[in-house]
């Protein structure tokens, strides 16, 4: 699995091997479906403070698309662990979702059906 950490601020610099060892730990189940995770950092407001800091999570899959998330918090790394932690969700139920069998009436003809 390819990880990108982009950031322009400079502060977030010292983030970047610990957002590929979360990044990787929290998709450690999930890598074979995810070829490329990209992390990005931002402080919104500059040098203002406050909830400013926000972390963008980008996982590319092959079968279920792409799942952006991004979160705001006032350091970097509860930005990071809330973004991962809302992607793998996100992620996972979409992969559920898309694994289940049809409902309703196409699911009836191919299990055969009742016969009404």
């Amino acid at each position: 699995m390819q990880i990108i950490v982009e950031s322009r601020d400079a502060d977030a610099t010292p983030m970047r091997e610990l957002s590929i060892a979360r990044v990787r730990f929290a998709l450690r189940r999930l890598k074979a479906l995810v070829p490329r995770a990209k992390v990005q950092f931002s402080d919104v407001n500059g040098p203002r403070g406050g909830i400013d800091k926000r972390c963008q999570v980008e996982l590319k899959t092959d079968s279920a698309g792409t799942v952006v998330i991004a979160s705001l918090a006032r350091d970097w790394r509860t930005a990071l662990d809330r973004s991962i932690a809302r992607a793998t969700r996100v992620l996972t139920r979409s992969l559920q979702r898309s694994q289940k069998p049809a409902r309703g009436r196409t699911a009836k003809l191919a299990l055969g059906g009742s016969h009404e």
